[in-house]
């Protein structure tokens, strides 16, 4: 049975609607300033994602609380390691990176994440991570040592994410990195969420409008932007 915020999600989807997430870095965020920046983001917006590769001090949760206390979105971890968890939020993005080769990122996070989860109101969404090379070298890329997929090897690509909802993610994400020079290509967006029966996410390297709606013109049902409105 589907949880009630990826439900949520599905029904978006099915109403021919396109999901567009902000993602808010807590070791970068100001929370003395939740308000102005929650005035700012997009009015389409329809999702708060919350999590970075390094996060300390249990700076996640208190980002959440404070964003709880002035929007109604639904937000969403987007973790970089198990110690981002917190009930505060609406969901987890159970994040593998079937990008990478090293288990710590594959398995083991997720391993270590159970603990924190038991017993915890906190709807779990098993996702499919995968890393493309967005010309920069990403934090992604450094704190779980792994090289991001090259955009031209279109195959691996969409192998990689129909092997990951073969072993049951329920999203599937493709990201080109914080900072990224490049976002992922409409040609590799296409030609992934013409192989998938699951959501398709894509983030990373996407500023403007134009950009936005090519990659929602090429089959992306979510958007995640953060770079641009940190």
């Amino acid at each position: 049975m589907n949880g009630k915020y990826y439900q949520a999600f599905l029904d978006l989807i099915s109403e021919k609607k396109k999901g567009l997430a902000i993602l808010i870095d807590p070791d970068k965020f100001d929370v003395s300033k939740t308000v102005a920046f929650l005035r700012d983001i997009p009015k389409k917006t329809t999702h708060l994602f919350v999590g970075g590769s390094t996060v300390f001090n249990n700076e996640t949760e208190t980002v959440v609380r404070a964003i709880k206390k002035c929007s109604q979105l639904p937000i969403f971890l987007f973790p970089g390691d198990f110690s981002q968890i917190t009930s505060e939020a609406n969901a987890l993005l159970f994040l593998s990176l079937l990008s990478g080769r090293n288990a710590e990122y594959l398995i083991g996070q997720q391993v270590k994440a159970i603990p924190n989860l038991r017993g915890v109101d906190l709807e779990v969404i098993s996702t499919g991570y995968i890393l493309v090379d967005g010309g920069n070298d990403s934090a992604v890329a450094r704190v779980s040592e792994t090289s991001p997929m090259p955009q031209v090897n279109i195959k691996a690509i969409i192998d990689t994410a129909l092997a990951g909802q073969y072993l049951g993610a329920k999203l599937i994400y493709l990201e080109a990195g914080s900072g990224a020079k490049v976002s992922v290509k409409s040609e590799i967006i296409k030609k992934v969420k013409a192989a998938l029966n699951v959501p398709l996410i894509v983030g990373g390297g996407i500023r403007t409008e134009l950009q936005m709606e090519e990659v929602y013109a090429a089959g992306a049902d979510m958007i995640v932007m953060g770079t641009a409105f940190e």
